[in-house]
């Protein structure tokens, strides 16, 4: 019986050969590049299961979408990405589709650009930057010397794949490492401590770093609160990797402008892209990415590895990878 798989172009040209030696009697169904093109009614009842690849993420999610939402036979859906908490996800989980993620594939390059935002403020970079475009010789104020890293604390909430491994770059960096997460400390876990999120706030006093790695749920939507920044060391720090929606961003605002927080690397926002007029872009203590940490060369084919492994265990009817329960 032939199963209809929708993929694109770019897909199939990278890894259409293993495709072929995976999965017998495939009809393959390719995505137009056209972002408003659309297949026919009759194509979409022919697509049995989707892969959401990197190729697809800003270039033509919508089209990809519109297709997936409109194939009544969907059965399951692998996505390259780790977050779901988009609700197109779950309009298609709700219909019974199964779905798996790519999480872990890209914690390596997520992990290193927190790093590097993390280190670019704590040696002062942003000032350095706006010192070489003015072509100023403008040494650091002594009263804005940087901390050595070994006397200061990174607390990490979210002790997945991504936060693991920034609380691992932060230990050899290091820093004493705070995890947050529901589960106790266990061995390998690269912290020196490990809390609870109810107990987030009674550590908040020591850490002069926070990196946040978590996904958004209800839980943790608006974690870094008011009231958590005021609880962090004056002239303290934000790593925010996780979504924008973590964080209270006016608080986070204030805070940046008053000097309670000396500076933040931020990858995520409450509004994505984020609007000309945010404060955010001006402020010269800011590290502004627009939302992609994740990129690197090795991202694709580390993607394609879930896939071809829950496209095994999808065929056989067996649990799959990252499945999303």
């Amino acid at each position: 019986m032939t199963t209809g798989f929708l993929t694109t172009q770019h897909f199939l040209d990278r890894f259409g050969d293993r495709l072929s030696a995976s999965a017998s009697e495939l009809e393959l169904i390719i995505l137009p590049d056209e972002e408003t093109a659309r297949l026919a009614p009759d194509v979409l009842e022919r697509i049995d299961f989707s892969f959401f690849s990197g190729d697809l993420f800003g270039r033509n999610t919508r089209g990809y979408f519109a297709a997936a939402q409109g194939a009544p036979n969907l059965k399951w859906m692998q996505t390259f990405n780790a977050g779901v908490d988009n609700p197109v996800f779950n309009r298609i989980r709700q219909r019974g589709v199964r779905m798996s993620t790519a999480s872990g594939s890209t914690a390596v390059p997520i992990a290193q650009t927190a790093i590097t935002g993390l280190l670019m403020l704590a040696r002062r970079m942003p000032h350095y930057i706006d010192a070489q475009r003015r072509k100023a010789w403008e040494r650091l104020d002594e009263r804005y010397l940087p901390n050595d890293l070994s006397t200061e604390t990174l607390v990490v909430y979210g002790l997945g794949a991504i936060g693991s491994e920034i609380a691992r770059l932060g230990r050899a960096l290091g820093l004493h490492v705070i995890g947050v997460r529901r589960s106790p400390i266990r061995d390998g876990d690269p912290v020196d401590e490990m809390v609870t999120p109810a107990q987030f706030l009674d550590v908040l006093p020591r850490a002069q770093w926070v990196a946040l790695a978590c996904p958004l749920t209800d839980e943790t939507r608006g974690v870094l609160s008011a009231e958590a920044i005021a609880h962090m060391p004056r002239g303290s720090f934000i790593v925010n990797i996780a979504r924008g929606e973590v964080v209270d961003e006016p608080a986070m605002i204030a805070a940046l402008q008053s000097g309670q927080l000396a500076g933040a690397y931020l990858d995520v926002f409450y509004n994505e892209p984020l609007e000309d007029e945010s404060p955010l872009w001006d402020l010269p203590n800011v590290i502004i990415t627009p939302h992609n940490s994740s990129i690197s060369t090795g991202n694709e084919a580390r993607t394609a590895e879930f896939f071809f492994r829950n496209l095994a265990a999808w065929v056989r009817n067996e649990p799959m990878v990252n499945e999303v329960l």
